[in-house]
């Protein structure tokens, strides 16, 4: 009789002895390791906490020198005695083993985080994405939350540079020329629904770009385009025309439609072949964007039209207000982008005294913004 308990105390003394042997696993026990050379098995990764994974991350990444916007993995790596900060680090210097660890662990970070995060959505790729993981984020994250499903398959940005560079900074990205949106799965699909429908919802606006389809047989207001920005008032006024396989001259509206999983282009399709409910919400979104377009020179820019816009979004409507003047770009990106609209009339004789005081104004308020506004380059990093 005394053999039962005194094996099932030797028993649980095992196990606590196990659990405490597990928790004790820690960031320590990897920072010598040589990464390029050994693998990391998930069951070692699993044990970390969100934190250490997090520096781990940064500790393959430290030892090319990689320097980090991040606070917690920067104040790490600098306390290191090997870490030597390197300007000039590229995601090349990484080989196939950091590569595959590095893999093992930011699997391991999404599915330790309470809600989805940018960078998470490879772990998602096969995953249906639960209501309580949504969370909230800003305009801008959930924008590259929704691009970063089709940039795992290399879908290219160039209609947004920020966003692709964004993308170029990743380690696991890699453009593909050839990349087609209806080869995406049913689940990413579906996924891409989820965060999109999310997005409206905590934004509160009624319809984004990708839309139209529920408003071909019915019409808009021009309540329902509050609270979108003029880019997206203009990819949800040509998406109208695409889904009749409008072909565009402006390259950055063709290759946006072109990676539409709905768009099939159509030389003979005509403007003027648009009729119903179609026409008259195009005119609905033309009366609305004309009018937004005119106040940014005619009335003080509000708080709520720049909240949750990166910097880059925020200096593009900053530019717009100089573009509205025919001022020249130096960025050729830039330039391209507003040599694409009627309204631009390029003016090499521009000068600031044609702004009036209200523009001015504006374009204080956006670069105060942009001063305290968040990067897309430290979203996330790694």
């Amino acid at each position: 009789m005394v053999v039962r308990p005194r094996l099932l105390l030797l028993l649980a003394l095992a196990g606590l002895f196990s659990i405490t042997a597990s928790a004790q696993v820690t960031i320590d026990a990897f920072k010598d390791l040589d990464f390029s050379k050994n693998s990391l098995k998930q069951s070692q990764v699993q044990q970390l906490a969100l934190e250490d994974l997090k520096l781990l991350r940064g500790i393959i990444f430290g030892r090319h020198g990689r320097i980090f916007k991040d606070g917690d993995i920067k104040s790490y790596l600098d306390e290191q005695s090997w870490y030597k900060p390197n300007p000039d680090f590229k995601n090349s210097m990484l080989n196939a083993t950091e590569r595959r660890n590095l893999d093992l662990i930011r699997i391991a970070e999404a599915a330790k985080h309470e809600t989805i995060q940018p960078g998470d959505m490879r772990y998602w790729r096969g995953r249906q994405i639960p209501a309580r993981k949504l969370g909230k984020h800003s305009g801008a994250e959930w924008k590259v939350l929704l691009a970063e499903v089709e940039a795992i398959h290399g879908k290219r940005f160039d209609d947004e540079p920020w966003l692709q560079q964004y993308f170029e900074e990743r380690y696991w990205y890699f453009p593909n020329d050839k990349y087609d949106a209806k080869k995406l799965s049913a689940i990413e699909r579906k996924n891409l629904e989820i965060l999109s429908g999310a997005q409206k919802r905590q934004r509160k606006v009624a319809l984004l770009p990708g839309d139209m389809q529920f408003f071909e047989d019915k019409a808009i207001t021009e309540q329902m385009l509050q609270g979108l920005s003029l880019h997206e008032l203009r990819l949800l006024r040509n998406e109208i025309y695409a889904r009749h396989g409008r072909m565009f001259r402006a390259e950055w509206l063709q290759q946006y439609f072109f990676f539409q999983p709905w768009y099939t282009p159509d030389e003979n399709f005509k403007d003027e072949e648009l009729s119903g409910n179609d026409k008259l919400n195009v005119e609905t979104i033309v009366k609305y964007e004309n009018r937004i377009h005119q106040e940014l020179g005619t009335k003080p820019i509000t708080a709520a039209l720049l909240e949750g816009l990166f910097i880059e979004d925020a200096s593009q409507m900053r530019q717009e207000i100089y573009a509205r003047h025919g001022k020249v770009f130096k960025e050729p990106w830039l330039q391209k982008y507003f040599s694409s609209f009627d309204w631009y009339k390029p003016d090499p004789n521009f000068t600031d005294a044609a702004l009036t005081e209200v523009e001015k104004k504006n374009i204080a308020t956006i670069a105060a913004y942009e001063k305290r506004a968040v990067t897309a380059m430290s979203t996330i990093e790694g």
